[in-house]
């Protein structure tokens, strides 16, 4: 699911980002079901993907590197024999997601080796059929999960399956052919991924299906509509993101924070902890805790969620370096959690010179998030609001601000200048509170000059 290993996908990242709410569209749902449907998804903020299979024994890209002829998909697929699962807690893994602040999860069921987790009945390619593991690795994950009063269940689905005979394109082992010149055969293998998306979808009833793959077909080749019809029926409030030909409920860009904020009210950026999805023992360029919180300020600050990637190792056990991140996000978020969870979208970026904020659901409370210490008091202008307090979120410790250029004469506000000592600053990302009189109000005009004093 790398958008660099292939130029196509690169496209995929344009259409995600620009679909807006197609699914209600498409299917005549009321505004008021699908706004039900996504008020959990849309308070969630964070995510934490999971990409586990086979690729983490040699530590290769997962499916891509077959498919782009890094080694050969036998080499690949011999990897089954060293994925042995020997040390795998899903109580650990829960454990860390659930203190990492993250309200959901996501977990790679099957990529496009066609590789399942869970027990399928269909096929031959399963970690219990056809690895060292031999057994259902899916199951023990979903039990712990459904523990958890506050984390959703999120099942990954590659809708392409390169290992499949019945799959049109490159299988590395089998003829390809259109659809054109063999619909019954393609009809094969459409009942063969239904059957897999129904056994996920009646088992387990996840919150959300994150497919991925749905560029190599048509949402008419792919039955995007029957899918989404299945697994509402037995599952009529499950999310499903974009991937899935225009009938998904929410933008997934990848990798690249937006610039602006996308046109679909509801979008989350997958971001990996290093360059790689699953695990690869050579890719040490791990971003920092403090970068990666960057991040996900500037996806709350665009109304946004994020979903943090983690990549096991084949015996199951979580590499250390993410292990280390995931537990000062839990510090930073449990730390801010007011400024987090119950936020929107902020203000402009030109208002506040550190750029990332956020707002409350009343819209009178404005988060201010610093990743910089400030040299000075820091500078909010444009603000037509009385400012009533001002206070540092986590530590309690109220601030001194002082309003200067308000002129009697002019409509534009003056400049609200807050001193932040440095005894109260995070260490990663301090959060500063604005209590305004109201909901907040901003002026977007170019300024005044005196006419009448």
């Amino acid at each position: 699911m790398n958008l660099k290993r292939n130029s196509f996908l690169f496209l995929m990242f344009f259409s995600a980002l620009m679909q807006v709410n197609a699914q209600s569209v498409l299917t005549d749902e009321t505004k008021e079901s699908y706004e039900s449907r996504m008020e959990w998804f849309g308070r969630a903020k964070l995510g934490i993907f999971i990409h586990w299979g086979i690729y983490a024994v040699k530590g290769v890209s997962e499916s891509w590197s077959f498919y782009n002829n890094y080694l050969p998909y036998e080499e690949y697929m011999k990897q089954a024999n060293g994925f042995t699962a020997s040390k795998y807690n899903p109580k650990e893994w829960v454990d860390l997601i659930e203190e990492s602040g993250a309200r959901y999860t996501v977990i790679t069921t099957k990529h496009h080796d066609g590789v399942a987790l869970w027990d399928t009945k269909v096929g031959t390619l399963s970690t219990r059929k056809s690895t060292a593991a031999k057994r259902d690795l899916l199951t023990p994950f979903v039990d712990e999960v459904l523990k958890r009063k506050d984390l959703r269940l999120g099942f990954y689905y590659s809708l392409l399956d390169w290992s499949n005979e019945n799959y049109p394109n490159k299988t590395k082992t089998y003829s390809r052919y259109t659809l054109k010149e063999d619909p019954a055969r393609w009809q094969s293998f459409c009942k063969f991924n239904f059957t897999q998306m129904e056994e996920l979808n009646n088992q387990y009833k996840p919150d959300l299906f994150w497919f991925d793959g749905d560029w190599e077909q048509s949402a008419e080749d792919w039955n995007s509509k029957g899918i989404i019809e299945m697994l509402r029926s037995k599952n009529p409030t499950v999310v499903v993101n974009s991937r899935i030909a225009g009938y998904g409920d929410y933008a997934t860009p990848e990798q690249g924070v937006p610039v602006v904020r996308p046109a679909s009210k509801y979008w989350e950026l997958c971001y990996t902890m290093n360059d790689s999805w699953g695990y690869q023992q050579t890719d040490t360029n791990f971003k920092t805790p403090q970068q990666l919180l960057r991040s996900f300020v500037d996806c709350l600050s665009m109304g946004g969620n994020m979903l943090l990637d983690i990549g096991p190792k084949a015996d199951g056990t979580i590499p250390k370096e993410e292990v280390a991140i995931l537990k000062e996000f839990g510090r930073w978020t449990n730390k801010h959690k007011e400024a987090i969870y119950d936020t929107r979208a902020g203000i402009p970026g030109d208002h506040f010179h550190g750029g990332y904020t956020t707002l409350n659901k009343g819209g009178d409370i404005l988060y201010l998030y610093l990743p910089n210490h400030p040299n000075g008091p820091i500078e909010l202008k444009g603000i037509m609001n009385e400012v009533n307090r001002v206070w540092v979120v986590g530590n309690g410790a109220m601030l001194n601000y002082k309003i200067f250029n308000k002129l009697y004469w002019s409509d534009v506000p003056g400049i609200v200048y807050i001193d932040v000592p440095e005894d109260v600053q995070d260490e990663q990302i301090t959060v500063i509170a604005v209590l305004l009189d109201g909901p907040i109000k901003l002026y977007r005009g170019e300024g005044q000059v005196i006419s009448v004093n």
